[in-house]
C-alpha cells in the first residue's frame, strides 16, 4: 500500500482560498448562502468533496471561473469532505465567521492569498485525507520597532484600524 504524503501545490494567482473540512452533502447550499450574504459585490467558486454515496465534486458559486477553478483544486486534493472556496471582490476576513458557523463544517485548514501546499495523506486504498497545509513561507526574522509601525501603519491604510 502507498501511503506517502503528497504536496498539493494549489496556483490561484492572488485570489483568496478558503480550504476546509465539512461532513454532509448540504455542506454546498449552506456556504454558497453564508458567502453571498456575508459581503456586497463577493464573486466566488466553491467545490465540495463527497465521501460516501456517489462520491461527486459538488459545487456552486456565482462566478463561473472560479467555480471552475475551485473544483480543479478539489479534485487535485481528493480528500473526502474537504472543500476548497475562491474568492474575490472580499477576503477571508469578511466571510471566515460566516463559514465557520455553517453546522457542517467541522475544520479550516486555509484561508490565505499566500502560496499554499495542501499536505495529503493516502492510504493507498480509496482514502485521502488532508493532514495540514502549509500556507506562504517561514519567518526572516523578529519584528523590530520599525516593523511594527509599519504593521500598525499598514492596518491603519486599508482600513481595518483606526
Amino acid at each position: 500500500m502507498n501511503k506517502d504524503i503528497e504536496e498539493v501545490n494549489l496556483d490561484f494567482n492572488g485570489l483568496n482560498i478558503i480550504v476546509g473540512q465539512s461532513h454532509f452533502i448540504k455542506t454546498v447550499e449552506d456556504v454558497y448562502e453564508a458567502l453571498i450574504t456575508s459581503f456586497p459585490g463577493i464573486k466566488f467558486g466553491l467545490a465540495f468533496n463527497e465521501a460516501s454515496g456517489d462520491r461527486l465534486i459538488r459545487s456552486d458559486g456565482n462566478d463561473e471561473e472560479l467555480i471552475k477553478k475551485s473544483i480543479e483544486f478539489a479534485e487535485k486534493i481528493g480528500a473526502g469532505h474537504s472543500f476548497v472556496v475562491l474568492l474575490k471582490n472580499a477576503y477571508p476576513i469578511n466571510v471566515l465567521n460566516r463559514i465557520k458557523q455553517v453546522m457542517e463544517v467541522v475544520n479550516i485548514y486555509a484561508a490565505t492569498a499566500n502560496p499554499l501546499k495542501v499536505l495529503i495523506y493516502d492510504d493507498g486504498n480509496e482514502g485521502r485525507a488532508i493532514v495540514g497545509v502549509i500556507d506562504g513561507k517561514k519567518p526572516l526574522g523578529i519584528e523590530k520597532e520599525k516593523d511594527k509601525k509599519k504593521r500598525r501603519d499598514l492596518l491603519r491604510d486599508i482600513g481595518y484600524k483606526r
